[in-house]
């Protein structure tokens, strides 16, 4: 199988046959670390085959998973910013992607548990990374919510993140 995108450096290695179940697995189980590195896996999977808003809604999921910050796969590839920001600013014009900005606006305002603090600002952190990506992209003006500062997200990481975890998102947003 050739892929239609070449594979996103911050994501694992292109392992072809991968389908919905490599998520659905997790349905009954806890997702943790193994949880984690599927959604990594899956998402570059479907980055290859040309599915650039699913991939991202995989990473999502990624962002999702229960994690301390200790776990082996964390080492070897760390929360999904830098392929975040890598996947929109890589998408080829025409290929579908959605509005990424759009998208975080909204799953932030309507962050449920668990973990909902920690997840609500990672998706902050994702929509920052979007309009720095993709500025011409307009936000949802019928969803009234309040839009956060950079220092905010950073601050609000710094609260319900992993160890490291503003440092990290920092670090890919002021490479933008």
């Amino acid at each position: 199988m050739t892929s239609a995108f070449p594979p996103c450096p911050h994501l694992p290695p292109f392992r072809g046959g991968l389908d919905w179940r490599a998520l659905h697995r997790f349905r009954d189980d806890e997702r943790g670390a193994d949880f984690y590195f599927a959604c990594l896996e899956y998402g570059q999977s479907l980055w290859t085959r040309g599915f650039a808003a699913r991939s991202l809604l995989c990473l999502d999921r990624a962002f999702g998973a229960e994690l301390r910050g200790d776990e082996s796969a964390l080492r070897d590839w760390p929360l999904p910013y830098a392929a975040m920001a890598w996947l929109i600013a890589n998408t080829p014009e025409g290929v579908f992607l959605g509005n990424p900005r759009v998208h975080f606006q909204h799953y932030a305002g309507r962050m449920k548990v668990p973990r909902c603090d920690q997840r609500r600002w990672r998706a902050w952190a994702c929509w920052a990374l979007a309009r720095a990506i993709r500025p011409e992209l307009p936000g949802d003006p019928k969803h009234a919510v309040e839009e956060p500062t950079l220092e905010r997200i950073k601050a609000e990481l710094e609260n319900h993140g992993l160890p490291g975890e503003a440092a990290l998102w920092s670090a890919v947003r002021n490479r933008l």
